[in-house]
């Protein structure tokens, strides 16, 4: 590009690019507004979706199965659009059942497989998962969490050591009407990376919630709603992976 001020030709520096790997469609969500506000700011984020969702049928009418997979893929698509991000990469493993050992090959050897190759693929800068609580203690957050920080250890082609793990704020999980398990949030002392949001971030992230309508029915939405801005007190906190200075930026 030609600088305004110099008028030499400048090289263009490429987009920046945030990386986060999910167990099911609607996972985003304690981080929706952080997502949005890269997004804004012209960050490449990227949502790695890797069950099909077909087992979250709590809160809908949908048959669980194939029928409730391919509208999870489509809320999944909605919220990505909500929030600024690229369309969704839904890897479509059964949900519920990664832990299955008796597959040959083991569920879990192939979705180390298929990770690898779309981290080699899209190359992030930041890499963001669940951590070891799984944010609701659900065991296929658990899995991905563990999954993708075996492929940041292993040094694995795209899988960058600037990684960061999300939790579920206990304000969520108890708007949500659901009781949170016991010792599983970690310690505050923890959270040492502190990104700021601002309210249209926000209302992205609430935009982006509205999508999955079959995971939160419009009661819930009401309900949570009004604490959007008290969870999260303007910033989204992480918990990076590996020791270091507190940071106000997922970004070196």
């Amino acid at each position: 590009m030609l600088s305004a001020v110099t008028g030499t030709i400048t090289a263009q520096q490429p987009p920046r690019t945030l990386v986060i790997v999910l167990a099911h469609p609607d996972d985003e969500t304690p981080v929706g507004p952080m997502l949005a506000r890269y997004a804004r700011e012209g960050v490449q984020v990227h949502l790695i979706v890797v069950t099909d969702g077909a087992q979250g049928g709590s809160n809908t009418t949908i048959p669980r199965g194939p029928e409730l997979a391919r509208a999870r893929a489509e809320e999944a698509a909605c919220a990505a659009k909500a929030l600024g991000a690229q369309p969704p990469v839904l890897l479509g493993f059964p949900d519920a059942k990664l832990g299955d050992f008796l597959a040959d090959p083991p569920l879990l050897y192939r979705l180390t497989d298929r990770l690898a190759a779309e981290l080699a693929r899209l190359h992030p800068d930041v890499l963001l998962t669940w951590g070891a609580d799984g944010g609701t203690g659900h065991p296929d957050h658990r899995l991905v969490g563990s999954l993708v920080t075996q492929l940041v250890l292993a040094g694995a082609p795209g899988a960058t050591e600037h990684l960061f793990y999300v939790s579920m704020p206990p304000e969520m999980i108890q708007g949500a009407g659901r009781p949170a398990p016991p010792l599983l949030h970690p310690q505050e002392k923890f959270f040492t990376t502190r990104v700021s949001i601002t309210d249209p971030d926000i209302e992205a992230s609430g935009r982006s919630m509205e999508c999955h309508r079959t995971q939160f029915p419009e009661e819930m939405l009401r309900r949570i709603a009004p604490l959007r801005a008290s969870i999260f007190k303007g910033v989204v906190t992480l918990v990076p992976a590996f020791p270091g200075e507190s940071t106000t930026s997922l970004f070196r």
